[in-house]
C-alpha cells in the first residue's frame, strides 16, 4: 500500500470560517472543538465581529473572508463553512473563489426542511436579530421570503451578549431567550412543521427549543454534521 501526499493537514475535511470573537463558546457552540465528532480545521478572519458581520453587513470583509477561505483549502480541507448565518451573503462569492463546496449558513437547510414537512407545515426562523437579517441575506440562502421569522433581540442575554461580543455569558438566561422566542414564534405562527436556528451559537439550546415547542430543530451542527458526511464518507467493513 502506498500513501499519497499533497496536503498539509489530513483528516479535517471542513474548514470553518471563524469571526474575530472572544465571547464564552460554550459545548454546543460551533467554535467549541468539542462541539464535533469528527475533526475540523479552523481559521479567524481578523476584524470581523460580531457586530459588523451581523448588523452591518460584513461591509469591507469580502476579501478576507476569501483569503482566509483559500488558506484553508490550501491546507487541506475538502469544503468550507463559516460560524454566523448571515455570512449567506458571501455563498456565491465564496463558492466562485475556491475550487470546494461552500456551506456558510444554517439558512440553506430550510428548504430542504419544507420539503420533508407534511403539506400546509413549514419551517421557521429562529434569529439572533431578525431587525438586520434583510431580504438579501434569505435570497443568498434560498429561503422563501414569507418564512416566518422569531429573533432573541428582545431578550435579556443572548443577543446583548453575543453581539456585544461580551466575555461572559449567563448560560441559563440564554437558554430562556432561546426558548421563550422560540415559543413565540410557533404561537404566532402554528403552521410552523420546523425550527431551522440561524445563529450557529443557538445550537447549544436546541434540545431545549425541541422540549418547549416539540417541533424538530435544525441546527448549523445538523447541518455541518450532514456536509461532512458527504467530503468523508463512513467506511464500513466488508466481510
Amino acid at each position: 500500500m502506498k500513501a499519497m501526499g499533497g496536503k498539509a493537514i489530513y483528516g479535517a475535511s471542513v474548514g470553518i470560517l471563524m469571526l474575530d470573537a472572544r465571547f464564552p463558546r460554550i459545548p454546543g457552540d460551533m467554535g467549541n472543538a468539542r462541539t464535533w465528532p469528527f475533526p475540523v480545521h479552523y481559521r479567524i478572519v481578523r476584524g470581523a465581529s460580531p457586530d459588523l458581520v451581523v448588523r452591518q453587513g460584513a461591509t469591507g470583509m469580502l476579501p478576507h473572508f476569501i483569503e482566509a477561505a483559500r488558506a484553508l483549502v490550501a491546507d487541506g480541507v475538502d469544503g468550507i463553512t463559516t460560524n454566523c448565518g448571515f455570512l449567506s451573503l458571501m455563498q456565491a462569492d465564496l463558492q466562485a473563489a475556491v475550487p470546494v463546496p461552500v456551506a456558510t449558513s444554517s439558512l440553506m437547510q430550510v428548504g430542504l426542511v419544507n420539503a420533508l414537512l407534511p403539506r400546509r407545515q413549514r419551517a421557521g426562523i429562529l434569529t439572533i436579530s431578525a431587525s438586520t437579517l434583510t431580504p438579501a441575506h434569505l435570497a443568498a440562502a434560498s429561503v422563501p421570503e414569507d418564512t416566518p421569522i422569531g429573533s432573541t433581540e428582545g431578550g435579556r442575554e443572548f443577543t446583548r451578549a453575543i453581539l456585544g461580543n461580551e466575555e461572559e455569558l449567563d448560560v441559563d438566561a440564554a437558554r430562556a431567550d432561546n426558548v421563550e422566542a422560540a415559543q413565540g414564534l410557533v404561537a404566532a405562527h402554528p403552521e410552523i412543521g420546523a425550527l431551522v436556528l440561524e445563529c450557529t451559537n443557538m445550537v447549544p439550546y436546541a434540545a431545549n427549543i425541541r422540549a418547549a415547542t416539540g417541533l424538530p430543530v435544525f441546527t448549523i451542527e445538523s447541518f455541518v454534521t450532514w456536509f461532512q458526511s458527504g467530503l468523508s464518507p463512513r467506511r464500513y467493513p466488508l466481510d
